[in-house]
């Protein structure tokens, strides 16, 4: 969570590292991750978390079993690694991977690839950062279970991966693993 005077807090099951607080101890009150009065959004995923700070810098920590950390590696961090040095971060969405909008409009995903997931064409897992087409018209993200929303700045509704019970919106059970629009 993210207090109004900037700060960023943790709690509950820590196995992997995904509190943030340096340590796998699990706490059942809030404690704060670092002294950081700069915290701007924070979304937390399968066992790990990525925020945006007020710069656009982007973060991440906890799990990382498939590269959902985005820092070109597989290594759990318990504390907040910045993912690249860019600043022009917007948005971003954590589930089992990771979607995030850049102020440019495009959209980027990392992580597992389950059913395509990622938007990026294939299910080959990334490690870090992949841009998803070529498009800068993308305005909000959000991840769940092996998929992915997004809607574009038309207000058009997209989605991608994991469709199973239909759950992407598409009136059919077919995987995707490129943005369709619903």
């Amino acid at each position: 969570a993210i207090k109004t005077d900037g700060t960023l807090w943790s709690w509950g099951s820590n196995n992997q590292g995904q509190l943030g607080l340096g340590n796998t101890t699990s706490y059942s009150s809030p404690k704060q991750i670092g002294s950081g009065t700069n915290w701007n959004f924070v979304s937390g995923g399968t066992n790990f978390c990525v925020a945006i700070k007020t710069d656009g810098t982007l973060w991440s920590w906890g799990g990382n079993l498939n590269g959902e950390l985005g820092l070109g590696n597989t290594t759990l961090y318990s504390s907040p690694k910045q993912v690249g040095s860019l600043t022009n971060w917007l948005s971003v969405s954590s589930g089992y991977a990771v979607g995030a909008i850049k102020t440019d409009g495009t959209l980027w995903a990392w992580g597992p690839n389950f059913y395509g997931g990622l938007g990026i064409g294939n299910t080959t897992y990334y490690s870090s950062p992949k841009q998803v087409g070529a498009l800068t018209n993308w305005s909000k993200i959000s991840n769940a279970r092996y998929s992915m929303i997004s809607i574009k700045t038309d207000n058009s509704l997209w989605s991608w991966g994991f469709n199973n019970e239909g759950q992407l919106g598409l009136n059919n059970r077919t995987y995707y693993s490129s943005p369709k629009q619903v």
